[in-house]
């Protein structure tokens, strides 16, 4: 049994937010959930509530035991970036790349859906 949850257009950079998908990919949601809480990165914030958002859709969706769920797949994508122009010295200009993510958190108890 496995449920999902979706963040689309994350004003993250997809590499700041992979370092925190990387330590809880594989791990107990329990244990996740409290690691993401006490993180100092933005990006804890925001996967920690895509990955709540992905318990609630397994626990009300499929009836899944919440003691029993692991983090089986959790995934950064590159969105499309907002391009935006600064200003630069001797009247130059330069292109300033903002970039987005599409986070995506899978949760499962490892048991075959039927």
């Amino acid at each position: 049994m496995e449920a999902k949850a979706i963040l689309r257009y994350a004003r993250i950079s997809p590499q700041k937010c992979r370092l925190v998908a990387d330590t809880v990919r594989g791990a107990n949601v329990s244990k996740a959930l409290n690691t993401l809480k006490f993180m100092p990165k933005k990006g804890a914030d925001l996967v920690h509530k895509v990955l709540w958002s992905a318990v609630e859709n397994a626990q009300n969706n499929k009836g899944a035991d919440v003691d029993e769920l692991k983090v089986t797949t959790i995934y950064v994508d590159a969105a499309p970036v907002m391009k935006r122009f600064g200003s630069k010295a001797k009247g130059r200009g330069t292109r300033i790349i903002k970039r987005n993510s599409h986070i995506t958190v899978v949760v499962g108890d490892g048991k075959k859906d039927e």
